[in-house]
């Protein structure tokens, strides 16, 4: 008796099959697939050089996760052709079989009988739910099978998907995204090589990729751009449910047909494909969820809840229809320290401008003060529903119908109370005399107070009489968002024709109203020096002093934003059938769209009045910066006293004609695409493709431009080029899971969709500033190399290099600039293409099973990733000390400790980045560091049976603060919040 024990199987053979052979693959995640034909229609990469039969279908087992049952009689003296290529597990057979008379018998989706003589007919129609009792039970051969699902099961695939891949790519199932905390895609994304994320109320948001922002990643839903509710073109991804997804793509590398649009990297999502999903048809999940970073708020409950279900249903073998609905609301309160600036002239030239710094301590060297900081706690109550559904039908083989539809809105409440303070004396002024000192220098050198300077910065101080004001605030925003698109496919021997057409809106609306006032305690401290929790004190409690309501309220909004995007694409593929060249790609893709501004607001005068004590309380957080206790109170009934009745209807409010802009974006883009295949190169299969991409961009851009004498007029400013963008990818094939990639290519992304406005205002007084759009900004460009050696060594496991250069041709930044208008110069802050530079990395990653391990530590495993960048490219500001470019996070990691045995499963996930440069909120403008944050996540389930599951999961566990800072230097406090931890139990009923 001969019997072969693969890698990662055990099998027994009862006595009656002494002569029966079992062979597995390597990945045997198949069995969780096995309703239908998922074995046989997933297609896998081949490279199965001509060898023994017994050997090449042990080769076959492993690649195609199929476990091959034969007799050693049946193969014995058999020799198999090379097998080279992607193709169905059953046409690999069909092909290593062929000129035999051996067939083969389907006993289940991912086990397979050889065998002499002519086929059984369920063989032929490639069917395993209904084959007859099989030859392997009739020789009594018993399987012990592995079946492995879960965590490793969605490792294995996301393997799988960058295995058979010719690009550069990263890649995660839909198992894979439920496994840890998944409020946000995002945070899944940002656990793979080389990607980051920035956190947006604690939750991850937007994707930074290879140290570049998330203004040069393109996003797509489906292979199509979508509109997006953000002033730019930047996708938030927490508003696509996650539960309807299937999987995600993350293509590093360019190739002539994806759309152009990512520098840093294309992110796709893939929606369910209702014919060929093969798990239970309803699906319904639903639990509480509790963030405690605003637990010490007053009047706030912090518990939310998840709620989603999926119905797939196959109306027969043809048509099949899904339909998903999901519910989310958010109770992530949390406080949040803000610095204010610095009044920096030499960071914000000229003198005289945005800043005019003095010399606070007398020593010939101008030193730069703060111009205020503030603490906000904020009770957000965010409400999410979407509704998803999806059609697939294929009436016959060479034709595929495929529709799909998302509509998802968020509705957020918040309601802050903060405190600001030192508005009135901390940035010093220049007088502007042959003094060079400020117009608070009184108050910095009076008798009591200090100041500590670090690098001629004002780090710390104790000062007399500054303003503590009290701001009670409410936001709101609604965002909307409709995606869908018709896309049909057809075959024949040697072309397929594939034509697309798709529609995406997304609206924002929003609003913020304020009430303002203040007190003067007698000294006020702060301290926020570089590794120190920000830190302020005061003589005495706010609530103990006299709140004057002596300051303008305010009532921004509503602030209305619209984004609508059509677009249509033909793609057309012939097989060439030859060798080298295996097939013709060419298409085309036109898209329109508009994204258009508008915003209103108003100024309600302060009475001047005392606010009642009765209608104010304090509180103070736990957690973050320290700071005095905070005041609360209705904001209509304090309204009332400050401003009067009816301060805040909206009748009052006037439009800000400076924000009214529009820019429609045509674009027109046409590829080619060779794809090659051959053997034994360099002993390897090579598989690969060269093509181009050309790109026309027409751009029409609307907005209203303050003159001298502060009228606005509107204007119309129309822009267009025309990018070449050649692509080249080769994959070396070597067997045995050893496989190198190259990459080469020009990219591009357009810039971002409010910085092409043409608004324009100016302040028509000393110091004579002014800001604008520029609707004729070029295209980030670079040209691109990637390499990458990779080794899958087991089933889940893989070692792996990756290398990337990009030399950047022109990039876009923030700069203030001279500028004349009616005689007068102006110093306008505006975008601008900057020169050339470099990027480049490296990316290594490490996973696996801990297979070498004894007994219950087996059932272990890692996944980690380690990603280092390094550029020459800096941000345009401070002009003094420039930043480095947004996004470039000079050492990135991740490591996943994880654990899968039968029903149980778990995982605790780590993630680090360096400091990097970050957009903060909806401006450009404003450029800060992000210092380097750890972050720890854990989640773990239960499997009671197929239908019943339980989770439980928490994210942020060491409770790791946000801070950011400003000017490239540490000790300018930008930013400190404290969002706390996120826990989340749910179940999930299957059937």
């Amino acid at each position: 008796m001969t019997a072969y024990r693969p890698r990662g199987h055990r099998h027994s053979l009862c006595a009656g099959a002494a002569s029966a052979i079992l062979l597995t693959g390597l990945a045997a995640a198949a069995p969780a697939l096995a309703q239908g034909q998922a074995a046989v229609a997933q297609t896998y990469e081949f490279n199965i050089p001509a060898k023994d039969l017994d050997q090449a279908l042990k080769a076959f087992g492993d690649r195609s996760n199929t476990q091959v049952l034969f007799t050693k009689a049946v193969v014995q003296g058999r020799k198999s052709p090379a097998l080279r290529g992607r193709y169905t597990s059953a046409e690999a057979l069909n092909l290593l079989l062929k000129g035999s008379d051996l067939n083969y018998q389907r006993t289940a989706s991912n086990v397979v009988l050889i065998r002499e003589g002519a086929p059984p007919a369920s063989s032929m129609a490639g069917s395993a739910a209904e084959a007859p009792a099989s030859t392997a039970a009739q020789e009594s051969v018993a399987l012990d099978e592995v079946v492995v699902t879960g965590v490793r099961k969605s490792l294995r695939e996301a393997l799988d998907v960058k295995r058979g891949s010719d690009k550069v790519v990263e890649a995660i199932s839909a198992k894979d995204i439920g496994v840890l905390p998944d409020v946000t895609i995002a945070e899944s994304i940002a656990r793979l090589p080389g990607v980051n994320a920035t956190r947006d109320r604690g939750n991850d948001s937007q994707a930074v990729v290879r140290g570049l922002g998330a203004r040069l990643v393109l996003g797509t839903i489906n292979g199509r751009e979508v509109a997006s509710s953000e002033p730019d073109r930047n996708v938030r991804w927490e508003i696509y449910p996650s539960e309807v997804v299937s999987g995600v793509q993350v293509y590093k590398s360019q190739s002539a047909d994806l759309i152009a649009g990512g520098v840093a990297a294309t992110i796709n999502i893939d929606t369910i494909a209702p014919l060929d999903y093969k798990g239970p048809e309803f699906v319904l999940r639903a639990g509480p969820v509790f963030y405690d970073g605003g637990k010490d708020i007053p009047n706030y409950k912090t518990t939310g809840y998840r709620a989603s279900g999926s119905w797939v249903h196959k109306i027969n073998d043809d048509l099949a229809v899904v339909l998903g609905v999901t519910g989310q609301r958010q109770k992530n309160g949390y406080g949040s320290f803000t610095g204010w600036g610095y009044n920096d002239s030499n960071a914000r030239p000229p003198a005289g401008a945005s800043d005019y710094s003095s010399d606070l301590n007398r020593d010939g060297v101008v030193d730069y003060t703060p111009w205020g900081a503030q603490m906000s706690a904020s009770r957000i109550d965010q409400k999410r529903t979407g509704v998803s559904g999806g059609l697939q039908y294929k009436p016959t083989d060479h034709f595929e119908l495929k529709a799909d539809a998302l509509y998802s809105k968020i509705k957020i409440t918040e309601v802050q109370d903060q405190t600001v303070w030192g508005a009135n004396n901390w940035g010093n002024w220049n007088r502007g005399d042959e003094t060079n000192t400020g117009w608070n220098d009184a108050d910095y050198h009076a008798a009591g107070s200090s100041f500590t300077l670090i690098d001629n910065t004002v780090v710390a101080a104790t000062l007399p009489f500054s303003s503590v004001q009290t701001v009670l605030a409410k936001y709101s925003e609604d965002k909307d968002l409709f995606a869908g698109g018709l896309n049909g496919k057809w075959t024949s021997d040697q072309w397929t024709v594939a034509a697309d057409v798709s529609y995406s809106k997304a609206k924002r609306t929003n609003t913020w109203k304020a009430v303002r006032f203040e007190a003067w305690p007698s000294w006020t401290s702060f301290d926020w020096r570089a590794g120190k929790t920000p830190t302020i004190t005061t003589s005495q409690d706010s609530l103990s002093l006299s709140q004057t309501a002596d300051l303008a309220g305010s009532h921004d909004g509503p602030e209305h934003l619209n984004d609508e995007l059509k677009a249509a694409a033909l793609d057309v593929t012939r097989d060439l059938q030859g060798s080298p060249f295996k097939s013709f790609q060419f298409g085309a893709r036109a898209s329109d769209r508009t994204k258009d501004h508008t915003s209103f607001s108003f100024a309600p005068s302060a009475t001047g009045a005392t606010v009642p004590a009765s209608l104010l309380s304090a509180y103070k957080l736990d957690d973050g910066a320290d700071v005095p206790a905070l005041l609360t109170g209705d904001i209509d009934a304090i309204a009332a006293v400050a401003y009067g009745p009816n301060a805040f209807a909206l009748s009052n409010a006037t439009e800000e004609l400076a924000e009214r802009w529009s820019v429609n974006e045509k674009v027109y883009e046409g590829y080619g695409k060779l794809n090659f295949a051959a053997d034994s190169v360099a002993g390897a299969w090579l598989t690969g493709n060269v093509g181009a991409r050309v790109v026309h961009t027409e751009t029409s851009s609307d907005g209203m431009q303050q003159d001298t004498a502060s009228a606005f007029s509107a204007v119309t400013v129309d822009n267009d080029y025309t990018d070449f963008l050649p692509s080249a990818n080769a994959k070396l094939d070597f067997g045995d899971g050893k496989v190198l990639r190259f990459g080469l290519a020009k990219v591009i992304a357009r810039p971002p969709l409010d910085e092409l406005r043409a608004s324009r205002t100016l302040a028509n007084w000393a110091p004579w500033t002014g800001s604008a759009g520029n609707p004729k900004l070029k295209p980030f460009e670079a040209w691109q190399l990637d390499a990458s050696a990779e080794w899958y060594f087991r089933p889940e496991a893989l070692v792996a290099a990756s290398y990337y250069y990009k030399d950047v041709d022109s990039y876009i930044g923030w700069k203030q600039s001279p500028a004349a208008f009616g005689g007068q110069t102006y110093t306008v802050a505006s975008p601008a293409n900057g020169g050339g530079g470099y990027i480049q990395g490296l990316e290594l990653t490490f996973q696996t099973p801990f297979f070498f391990l004894p007994g219950p530590l087996s059932k272990f495993g890692i996944y980690s990733n380690y990603a280092y960048v390094d550029s020459d490219l800096k941000e345009f500001s401070p002009a003094n000390n420039p930043l480095s470019m947004t996004g470039l996070a000079k050492n990135t990691a991740t490591v996943d400790l994880w654990y899968a045995n039968g029903p149980i499963e778990a995982r605790l996930g780590w993630k680090y980045h360096s400091p990097m440069t970050v957009i903060y909120g909806w401006n450009g403008a404003d450029l800060q560091t992000l210092e380097s944050e750890k972050t720890l996540d854990f989640s773990s389930s239960y499997t009671f049976n197929d239908h019943v599951a339980v989770r439980f999961q928490v994210n942020n566990l060491t409770n790791e603060a946000l801070r950011m800072y400003r000017d490239n230097d540490p000790n300018r406090i930008g930013r400190y919040d404290s969002y706390g931890r996120r826990y989340l139990v749910d179940v999930t009923l299957k059937f």
